[in-house]
């Protein structure tokens, strides 16, 4: 499962059985920052309904590589993932993963004002894929 995690929303991806592909499955959206124990929830029936044994959460580093305040939400919620579920949560390096997303939005012909509905959707699989398109590699100059 990858996750695009921001101040209001997460975007959510999974992977297909066999871990090749990526596909944005939806986004939780909550009212405030720090109410987390609704998008946790969201999370864990997603995690049940899919099957996933691994998450990997977007780690929005500053284009300099430093770690601001975003990155330390990131990765405090990441803490929270692995507290609540018990899975391995990897952090992604996530740069330009928002633009990437908005570009291929923008080339598919959404609207402006639409687009805020699927951006974070969109980052959260570019953040899997990159995971799983690195496994693969990994994979292959292993053998």
């Amino acid at each position: 499962m990858g996750l695009d995690y921001g101040s209001k929303t997460v975007g959510v991806a999974v992977s297909d059985g066999l871990g090749l592909t990526a596909q944005g499955i939806e986004i939780i959206r909550r009212t405030s920052e720090n109410k987390l124990r609704q998008t946790l929830a969201r999370i864990e029936a997603l995690i049940a309904e899919y099957h996933v044994t691994r998450i990997v959460l977007g780690f929005p580093k500053n284009m300099n590589n430093s770690v601001g305040d975003r990155a330390e939400k990131s990765l405090a919620f990441g803490e929270k993932l692995k507290q609540r579920t018990g899975l391995p949560v990897e952090m992604w390096d996530e740069r330009l993963t928002t633009v990437a997303a908005n570009r291929t939005l923008m080339e598919a012909g959404v609207r402006r004002e639409k687009r805020k509905d699927y951006v974070d959707q969109i980052a959260a699989v570019y953040i899997l894929q990159g995971y799983l398109d690195r496994a693969a590699f990994q994979k292959h100059t292993e053998s």
